[in-house]
């Protein structure tokens, strides 16, 4: 864990939980996307730094989840780096509690306010394409994972693609995975396919010459939940139902942080069938039913 591994040229990245993207600017001088979960993650990377006699410039985050920012603080006072991370992204890196709040729907009790959900704040700026380091990186729009999420091009056409893919394995075992805005997830699906690239580095699985088969899978994944969802709604149903009925189908372990991820992704997949006519609602009783159109 946290070995360097050379892709290509100039362009390296991180093993770890969620892989973190290195970039040589220059002999002395290097980028990161990404800083990893916490900081111990950070610290890690410091000594790889350190031991390339390497200084780091700037911290390029695809988006603010604490498992991409964890490492900013830590590497932010211990080096000076500048962080840049892309829109609504930023001001969910400068004010981590917005994450477990956005998830929650209201103030998060303390069962969702650590570290897995919520990074230590830093001083990121919004990441513009005049932050981004001459002709070494391209930013490349991944919206639908999280609000504005962003992957990166380098000089020697390696691209990083952040969260927006699963493996196999990941799939099969939680299922439901966090998903903001389906449609632009199922957008950006299709738009990752029609990439080339030397090598694709996804955060979560390996990398791969041929981005297309999982694209593919996590394209079929979303559509079959989304089937799963408009079949449980064939007679009215309540949220709290539609959320047991998919965590007793999948087999999936309630507690308060699949109960946060997985509430607010199934409450994003109702939004989705919803403005696509596949559902209406009734309110009645005070309650509020999803029915099938």
């Amino acid at each position: 864990m946290y070995e360097l591994i050379q892709a290509a040229g100039s362009s390296y990245y991180i093993q770890s939980p969620a892989k973190i993207g290195l970039v040589k600017l220059n002999e002395k001088e290097v980028c990161l996307i990404d800083s990893g979960n916490d900081k111990n993650a950070g610290r890690k990377v410091r000594q790889l730094l350190d031991a390339n006699g390497w200084q780091l410039r700037a911290i390029y985050n695809t988006h603010s989840h604490a498992d991409h920012i964890g490492g900013n603080q830590y590497l932010q006072k211990q080096t000076g780096c500048k962080i840049y991370t892309p829109g609504i992204e930023c001001s969910f890196t400068r004010h981590p509690l917005l994450e477990p709040v956005a998830l929650y729907g209201g103030y998060p009790p303390k069962d969702l306010r650590h570290k897995f959900l919520m990074a230590q704040e830093s001083d990121a700026e919004y990441l513009t394409r005049e932050a981004l380091p001459e002709n070494s990186l391209e930013m490349i729009p991944l919206p639908g994972h999280c609000f504005e999420m962003v992957g990166f091009r380098t000089a020697d056409d390696v691209v990083f693609l952040a969260d927006c893919l699963s493996s196999k394995e990941t799939l099969e075992k939680y299922q439901i995975g966090y998903l903001y805005d389906v449609a632009a997830y199922l957008e950006t699906l299709e738009m990752v396919k029609t990439l080339q690239a030397k090598l694709f580095v996804p955060a979560h699985t390996e990398p791969t010459e041929d981005i297309v088969p999982l694209a593919n899978l996590n394209i079929a994944k979303v559509r079959e939940i989304g089937e799963k969802i408009v079949s449980i709604c064939a007679v009215p149903t309540a949220f709290e139902q539609i959320l047991q009925t998919l965590f007793t189908e999948y087999g999936l372990q309630m507690n308060f942080e699949q109960y946060a991820l997985v509430g607010s992704t199934v409450r994003s997949y109702l939004a989705w069938l919803k403005d696509g006519g596949r559902l209406d609602v009734e309110f009645r009783e005070g309650m509020m039913y999803w029915s099938a159109s």
